[in-house]
């Protein structure tokens, strides 16, 4: 009977020697241990160090520096040997033929691109008012090419109406605009280096013929006065007249934008 009862009291001490049993078991956590999961034992992801953009800047510093000492070099050296400006045109002695009365334009025989000879007839003015109404004719007071026209036959028209522009494309020129601070480098005779916007690449030369003697805002149809008190200085510029030495063969006409490189004497 002892034996019975002692084995029973070492069958219920034998958890207590024995291992803790498993938390797992009975679904009841540890409060002792907390969880740990595989994302707390995983490293933090390192950051990759920033390229500096310092030496792109700097090449790019360097790039606009050089492209600067180079621009500065040779408008230094054109400036040295040209006068230059892009203030200028395609230019040609203007034959207009106008009404020479006031009345109905007939028999108008002229178109753009034809050509006209001194005092031919090109049409006549019907004067109104009388009861005969005769007829004026109109001439052209020059040999020339026609650029513009603008007569209409039928017309009614006022003395001096413009009708028709031409030009004797075999003297056209050019007329550059000078500046008057760079006029006194620009004498007669001066080799011009000449370049056409239409035609760019295909050089054309000619040679200073005149110099005029007054700024051209002097011959403008409204010449600016400065007699309101508000004076401010404005730099003038000076038309010179360049004849055509070689045209390589381009059709110049009047009006066309052209680019002049006066050289300067040594």
């Amino acid at each position: 009977m002892a034996d019975d009862q002692n084995s029973a009291a070492e069958t219920r001490a034998e958890p207590a020697h024995g291992s803790r049993p498993s938390s797992e078991g009975n679904g009841v956590a540890s409060r002792g241990a907390p969880a740990q999961s595989g994302s707390s034992t995983a490293s933090a992801p390192t950051e990759k160090p920033k390229k500096s953009r310092r030496p792109l800047m700097l090449t790019i510093g360097a790039v606009v520096v050089i492209v600067a000492a180079i621009f500065g070099t040779l408008y230094f050296i054109n400036a040295s040997k040209y006068v230059s400006t892009d203030n200028a045109q395609v230019d040609g002695d203007k034959i207009d033929i106008n009404a020479p009365t006031t009345g109905t334009l007939t028999d108008w025989k002229l178109n753009q691109g034809s050509t006209v000879r001194t005092n031919q007839i090109v049409g006549r003015i019907q004067i109104l008012g009388s009861m005969a109404q005769p007829q004026m004719t109109i001439r052209s007071p020059g040999n020339g090419t026609v650029a513009v026209n603008t007569g209409v036959e039928g017309q009614y028209v006022t003395a001096g109406t413009e009708l028709a522009t031409a030009y004797d494309f075999n003297k056209i020129y050019v007329t550059a605009r000078v500046d008057e601070t760079d006029v006194a480098d620009v004498h007669p005779g001066a080799l011009v280096d000449i370049s056409v916007d239409a035609y760019s690449g295909t050089p054309v030369t000619g040679t200073v013929e005149d110099v005029q003697g007054s700024a051209a805002g002097v011959f403008s149809l409204f010449p600016e006065s400065n007699s309101s008190g508000n004076f401010q200085k404005v730099t003038q510029v000076i038309p010179v007249k360049i004849a055509l030495t070689n045209t390589n063969g381009l059709s110049l006409v009047p009006g066309m934008n052209v680019t002049v490189y006066i050289h300067k004497q040594p």
